[in-house]
């Protein structure tokens, strides 16, 4: 039998039956029985809602400094207000290892919404960081009546209360009006110098593509965004302008320090998208299909997973003398076979200012000329300011110099940063019998909620090459992360202890 979880496909379960009992039902049939079998094992969508109460009780006493807020609506029967119930309206919610996470990630958040596939309709809202490794990691949660001013100012209010506390943070949004509005509201902590906020590019150029229609236009755009210098980024947009005015008037009236990375004082630290259907696909797969009660346990869960899994492969790479995350070495070592082509020019011993010339192989021609400060840590190229570790030409310099390049590289790539993140770890939850008990009224969903019709929500999920695994990136140990053996015989596994809760 095919096991009847909330990730399990359609398709899947239709070849299985197909496969099992000979003959092949429609799909509607399927979609039905896959309903009943997650109402079977998760529990019953309704009675899910009266179950939320108890669960606030049972994991703010599992993992005390939890955050968990529920909003409930009043009954009406007869113009009277019936206080035996009250309808389910909002929930926030967050753990302490998330929060202790963030304070060891990039200094950035994106939010975005996702619409919930249950018998009841709603919008589940996340709040993802990344951490030096460029891990995606959801540190809160909502539950929502949808995507309005009002719920995401109830979102971002205690985001920024309880989980976001840092001064001069980024986030990366769509350009959704109900997070314009939430975000300049003047007690909201997110205006600048506070907060400061950029769009998600993945959305500005869908945005675009309503209006301007074809593949091409749509890619210059995102190649202007992506551009890290403004001679680069006017490169991409005179040949858009070329293409057509009015796509460089479309784009014009978007301020550019929202979209574009050059403009973007180096806050993104080279991430252009909110990661939405990432996080979903990877950390949250299946769970917008359950009942919200068995949604909210699902991210304790899986969280807790992530956190023990990204834990244990960051001590063993510290285990093995590494200073920096994978990433951060991946990118250096690419950068160092380009920087032995250059030509360094010293002009300022004291405030470590060049030149750096690239030339070709053999010395014959210079490519182009790049000034380097490694003192205010900039290069004309732009990747040094905007990512936050040495370009090429910074690496260069640094070859020149005789010094090391570590002193120029932020300290969130530090392979002990990205262990940090994870360091925490949660307690195994208290069994639903030990819960204190709830003497409030039942809390029942909003009818006005209940979909229309019966039947599986349209897929709006489009694949990107963001989707696409690299066929030629060389096969690494999954816990330490070095080549030659695999996470089954990583001889850090015997001097590495699991991560938990401290």
């Amino acid at each position: 039998m095919v096991r009847a979880d909330a990730s399990v496909s359609i398709k899947v379960l239709l070849n299985a039956t197909a496969a099992h009992f000979g003959f092949r039902p429609t799909y509607r049939r399927v979609w039905m029985a896959k309903q009943k079998s997650i109402a079977l094992i998760y529990g019953d969508w309704d009675e899910s809602y009266n179950d939320l109460p108890r669960w606030v009780l049972g994991v703010q006493m599992t993992m005390p400094g939890s955050v968990v807020v529920l909003k409930t609506s009043p009954v009406r029967v007869g113009g009277q207000v019936d206080e035996s119930q009250a309808y389910f309206h909002r929930l926030f919610w967050t753990f302490p290892s998330c929060i202790e996470a963030f304070r060891h990630c990039k200094p950035l958040v994106s939010i975005d919404g996702t619409h919930l596939y249950g018998k009841y309709g709603g919008t589940l809202l996340i709040a993802i960081a990344q951490d030096g490794n460029s891990n995606i990691l959801p540190v809160a949660f909502a539950l929502v009546e949808g995507e309005n001013a009002e719920s995401w100012t109830f979102f971002l209010s205690h985001l920024r209360q309880h989980v976001t506390l840092q001064p001069g943070l980024l986030v990366i949004s769509d350009r959704h009006n109900g997070i314009k509005a939430a975000l300049e509201a003047p007690d909201g902590g997110w205006l600048p110098p506070s907060a400061y906020r950029a769009f998600c590019i993945r959305h500005v150029a869908a945005n675009f593509a309503l209006t301007f229609k074809g593949k091409d236009a749509r890619r210059l755009l995102v190649n202007a965004a992506y551009a890290k210098t403004e001679v680069e980024f006017d490169y991409w947009f005179d040949i858009l302008r070329s293409e057509d005015p009015a796509m460089c008037e479309w784009a014009n009236r978007i301020d550019y320090s929202l979209w574009t990375q050059h403009r973007d004082e180096g806050r993104r630290f080279g991430h252009m998208t909110t990661n939405i259907s990432e996080c979903v696909n990877s950390i949250l797969k299946g769970v917008r299909n359950l009942p919200v009660a068995s949604l909210v346990k699902a991210t304790y869960c899986r969280l807790a997973e992530l956190f023990v899994r990204k834990g244990r492969e960051a001590e063993a790479q510290m285990g093995t003398g590494q200073q920096f995350s994978q990433h951060l070495v991946k990118c250096i070592e690419a950068n160092m076979k380009t920087a032995r082509c250059f030509t360094v020019t010293l002009y300022d011993r004291d405030n470590s200012e060049f030149t750096v010339a690239e030339t070709t192989p053999t010395g014959s021609f210079s490519l182009g000329t790049y000034r380097v400060s490694l003192a205010s840590r900039t290069c004309d190229c732009g990747y040094f300011q905007a990512l936050h570790f040495p370009c090429q030409h910074a690496l260069a310099c640094c070859a020149y110099s005789r010094v090391t390049w570590t002193s120029y590289v932020h300290s969130v790539y530090q392979i002990s940063s990205v262990f940090n993140v994870y360091r925490m770890g949660f307690t195994p939850p208290i069994p639903e019998g030990f819960w204190p008990p709830y003497d409030g009224p039942t809390v029942i969903p909003d009818p006005d909620k209940r979909r229309a019709r019966e039947g599986r929500p349209r897929s709006t999920r489009i694949r990107t090459n963001m989707d696409e695994a690299d066929p030629n990136r060389p096969k690494r140990c999954g816990l330490c992360r070095q080549p030659g053996h695999t996470r089954r015989n990583c001889p850090q596994v015997g001097g590495s202890s699991q991560t938990g809760h401290h």
